[in-house]
């Protein structure tokens, strides 16, 4: 409703303006313009991230130095902190960045921001940079009409700098005609009063245009035309930087905990580094005038003085800040609790994530890790077993023998509560995440999701197994009840056998080996029971009505172990390692499976 009325107010005021002036409009369209660039520059690089930009990152985040670079880089290239701030939510969502690694490359990102009031002050104002965007348009519309998506990426990329460019012009000039009709210097304040009020329009400006590049263009363009004082200047650079930060809370809105602490990482910086600006404003008005007199800037030439003092304070910042980083994560993680739910939500998928192929398969990947702790958790329960039992050293026998007696577990409850939707919302993420199916992203969403279809099928096999379970394993048969115990001992070995390959992290215990001597395994497990069970029948140890039932339950586990095992084939295993192609190459088919177990029961036999 707020929300709204805001909107309708900007629509009611900008319709205002543009009847009273003619040359507001003109300042109005250039920021439009300049804003359409910037989108249009973010979904040319896009185009060529399919994966690389995520790739960098990872790389990116060995130590310090690397963090700060890759903030800077990034930002100076696509001239939008705002896409970085998405992009480093996204990977902390999906657990591939800590906090305290998301955090520096944001200090980064605010000093890439600043480049751009570099090109417009050195560049920008001092010629008609309209005549450059008109090639750029032209080429950036001809590059979109061809089919190679890489053309199409530079078109954009062209547009964007075209667009850029245009309405850089269209402030300037909007400035120039403002200026014969109406004097806006004439209300320039001095003093503490009029550096806090200037600060807060800088808020405001920013928040609405929701870009603190385009309001740095806007300021430089009124500093040049002296609209205003160099002193309200930078008041309105400082406005700027904080302001920036709502974008980086917007973003964080559909994000997880992770993402939130973030945009509170990067509220807190940039909130006390203005606060540093205008506490030591004279110190740095000296400071930039020192570099300035070193770099050969005219004392006279506001522009640059304020580029440099916008770059100054934001490097001084994070000089100050950045050896606090873990001590902020650690605060942020103390103060940004994680709200207890009663019904289990997402970890890892986030919308942003969806933006970027790889965070998109790696939040999926999470937060299948996250489905499958509950599955089996909730499975392992149903069987009447804990998983500190299973995933223990203690022997498995020894574990069903200690618990023997099963207690009713409500697993359609637990199903509700931990299962459905977390599986609901994998499917909804990726039913989302439309990338081209010529890209490998695409291929691997398909087999993650349909490893969680597996996980949850293994879930409903074992609720039709649990009524029986209950029923007969306490029956005074005792050969009735071993059957039973060995159906539990056999789903327990398979999970507790698959989180040893999860935990799996040395390449030369070749974890797919592993997964195919498991599968031989339950193969033989199956094939021994069913013999088993058509022994006991003959030999009237079991009723036939009974025997039914306990044939039926080990197809039931045999789904369950079948269902288990393709899940972690896919979200367990890494299958772009060459060490993992070499193991597929030694790994058996179904069929060969099935040969070397007859032969091995025809050897047996004889």
């Amino acid at each position: 409703m707020i929300k709204s009325s805001l909107f309708f107010l900007l629509l009611g005021l900008l319709a205002l303006g543009f009847w009273l002036s003619a040359e507001f409009k003109v300042i109005v369209a250039g920021v439009a313009v300049f804003l359409f660039g910037m989108l249009s520059l973010q979904r040319g690089f896009k185009f060529f991230t399919g994966g690389m930009l995520e790739r960098i990152m990872r790389s990116a985040t060995n130590n310090v130095l690397k963090r700060l670079l890759f903030g800077i880089v990034t930002t100076t290239l696509v001239q939008s902190s705002s896409l970085v701030s998405v992009l480093v939510i996204s990977f902390i969502s999906a657990g591939l960045l800590d906090l305290a690694a998301g955090i520096g490359i944001i200090y980064g990102a605010n000093i890439g921001t600043t480049t751009g009031a570099w090109l417009v002050a050195g560049f920008g104002l001092k010629v008609d940079i309209s005549n450059y965007a008109m090639p750029l348009l032209a080429f950036g519309v001809l590059l979109q009409l061809t089919r190679p998506k890489s053309f199409q990426g530079m078109g954009h990329i062209l547009l964007g700098l075209g667009f850029l460019f245009l309405g850089i012009q269209y402030m300037k000039d909007g400035f120039d005609a403002f200026k014969e009709s109406i004097d806006l210097s004439q209300y320039a304040m001095t003093g503490m009063r009029g550096l806090l009020l200037y600060v807060l329009v800088g808020i405001v400006v920013t928040v609405i245009i929701q870009a603190s590049g385009a309001t740095m263009v806007l300021i430089i363009a009124a500093l040049a035309t002296h609209q205003i004082s160099y002193e309200n200047a930078l008041a309105l650079a400082i406005g700027s930087n904080i302001g920036t930060t709502i974008t980086a809370v917007i973003g964080a809105f559909g994000a997880n905990i992770g993402g939130k602490r973030l945009a509170g990482a990067h509220v807190l910086f940039n909130v006390l580094t203005g606060l540093l600006a205008i506490l030591f404003l004279r110190q740095f008005v000296f400071l930039v005038d020192l570099l300035c007199q070193g770099l050969d800037i005219a004392n006279d030439n506001y522009t640059l003085k304020l580029a440099m003092f916008h770059t100054l304070f934001n490097l001084v910042g994070v000089i100050i800040m950045l050896p606090f980083s873990d001590l902020m994560a650690r605060f942020l993680e103390k103060v940004m609790q994680e709200k207890r739910t009663a019904v289990d939500s997402p970890r890892f998928l986030n919308t942003s994530a969806l933006q970027f192929p790889d965070t998109a398969v790696k939040s999926v990947q999470h937060e299948t890790h996250h489905l499958y702790e509950n599955a089996t958790h909730i499975m392992l329960k149903a069987i009447g077993l804990h998983r500190r039992d299973v995933y223990s050293e203690q022997d498995l026998n020894e574990v069903i023998m200690k618990y023997r007696a099963i207690k009713d577990y409500d697993i359609d409850e637990a199903y509700e509560r931990n299962v459905k939707g977390l599986y609901s919302a994998i499917i909804e993420f990726v039913s989302q995440a439309r990338f081209s199916w010529e890209m490998k992203q695409s291929g691997r969403l398909y087999w993650l999701r349909e490893a969680n279809l597996k996980l949850v099928e293994a879930v409903k096999d074992t609720k039709h197994l649990q009524k029986n379970l209950l029923r007969h394993s306490g029956s005074y048969n005792r050969y009735l009840v071993d059957e039973y115990q060995r159906i539990r001992y056999q789903i327990a070995l398979v999970i507790r056998e698959l989180q040893k390959i999860k935990d799996t992290v040395v390449v030369n215990e070749l974890p797919l080996l592993s997964l195919d001597t498991l599968k031989g395994r339950i193969k033989e497990q199956r094939q021994a029971a069913i013999e088993t069970i058509e022994n006991l029948i003959r030999e009237h140890k079991i009723s036939a009505e009974a025997g039914t039932s306990l044939l039926n339950d080990n197809a039931y586990v045999y789904d369950i172990q079948k269902n288990l095992l393709s899940m972690a084939e896919t979200v367990f295993i890494n299958h772009a390692t060459a060490s993992v192609q070499a193991e597929k190459e030694m790994v058996l088919t179904d069929h060969e499976m099935f040969e070397v177990i007859q032969s091995k029961a025809a050897i047996d036999h004889e």
